[in-house]
């Protein structure tokens, strides 16, 4: 996914992504919740969430790769009124990404090929860290390699720093020591990465889950059984944009991750899926925008939720939600958004 800093080399000024009148279209906020309007209670409704043994004031993060590091948005947003967020993906060594254009639009949605750009895992610690200890939020390190070594490595930098509340472990990444599949879409890959990185991290692990894959629930059970804490599903989708006139991708790698409200009803399923087939939190990824689409991810069988694409419209957008979020569930009575986790009810009317 993407950072402010990521447009220094792309086809689009950052300043389009961040202005509401030059946003791209498909990329603005989206309609507003249409509540009709009640007496409420005059208690505050009660936000907070349990991930596993981390407590989170609310269930709204911004995704990995949306927000850079959090310090390049404390200027636009009240990083303490968040739930917490995942800094931009930590690698051994810094990266520095894939060839422009990075970015491309789609019909409700976006395709990025970054290429995980990032200053590495110690520059982070000296430079970026320091500023972010300030604030009360939960800060996710979103950790990223090619070998299990490499994953082993950046935990073990971090877990000499102050200031983190735990690891996503980015298990997208394809395996250079097993003929270049992916860490994510083999159970046994899953478990050995999973296993590895658990040995050495004392904070909370989760584990960002690919959905490129053919049963989640297999992917779900290798990694909670081998020391993962929470799931967070799900990553973007392999996708692909061609520019008809020169008959090439629109971006500059033949494919990309797609992101945005076109991918919700899909990781919806997932987050069903795998929240049928582990007991550890899932944190949901993929489209939200609104109210509605946090509550139906905790209803499907999440603990909390990442906003993604919707950072580069509003940089306030985790706010923003947030404030929707408590006023939809006074409308409804709600007390407490515990109540609505792992809620649905399978049974058609």
């Amino acid at each position: 996914m993407l950072a402010p800093g990521d447009f220094q080399h792309g086809p689009l000024r950052a300043a389009e992504f961040f202005s509401f009148s030059t946003s791209p279209p498909l990329l603005r906020a989206h309609r507003r919740a249409n509540i009709s309007r009640v007496t409420v209670p005059a208690a505050a409704v009660d936000l907070s969430v349990n991930v596993g043994a981390l407590r989170l004031s609310n269930p709204i993060l911004a995704a990995s790769g949306t927000f850079g590091y959090g310090v390049e948005f404390a200027h636009l947003v009240d990083l303490n009124r968040m739930g917490g967020f995942v800094v931009k993906g930590l690698s051994l060594e810094p990266m520095a990404g894939a060839p422009a254009p990075r970015l491309c639009e789609t019909s409700s949605g976006m395709l990025n090929a970054v290429g995980l750009q990032n200053v590495g895992v110690r520059a982070f610690v000296a430079e970026k860290l320091p500023a972010l200890r300030q604030y009360r939020t939960a800060v996710m390190a979103n950790v990223f390699g090619y070998t299990v070594d490499e994953y082993v490595g950046v935990i073990r930098i971090l877990e000499d720093a102050e200031g983190l509340a735990g690891y996503e472990l980015n298990i997208s990444c394809p395996n250079t020591a097993h003929g270049g599949l992916q860490f994510g879409s083999d159970p046994r890959m899953v478990a050995e990465v999973v296993s590895a990185a658990r040995k050495v991290a004392r904070r909370p692990l989760w584990v960002k889950l690919s959905p490129n894959v053919t049963d989640i629930g297999a992917i779900a059970r290798a990694a909670e059984e081998t020391g993962a804490d929470a799931l967070t599903v799900a990553n973007t989708y392999q996708a692909m944009s061609i520019d008809i006139q020169t008959r090439k991708s629109r971006l500059g790698r033949i494919t990309g991750g797609l992101s945005g409200p076109a991918i919700k009803p899909i990781t919806l399923r997932l987050v069903y899926e795998a929240a049928r087939a582990v007991k550890i939190p899932i944190v949901g990824l993929g489209g939200i925008e609104k109210a509605e689409d946090v509550l139906e991810y905790l209803i499907a069988g999440a603990s909390a939720v990442q906003v993604g694409t919707a950072n580069f419209s509003q940089p306030a957008a985790c706010v923003n939600i947030l404030a929707e979020v408590e006023k939809l569930c006074k409308t409804n009575n709600i007390n407490s958004i515990n109540s609505l986790i792992r809620s649905f009810q399978a049974d058609s009317p």
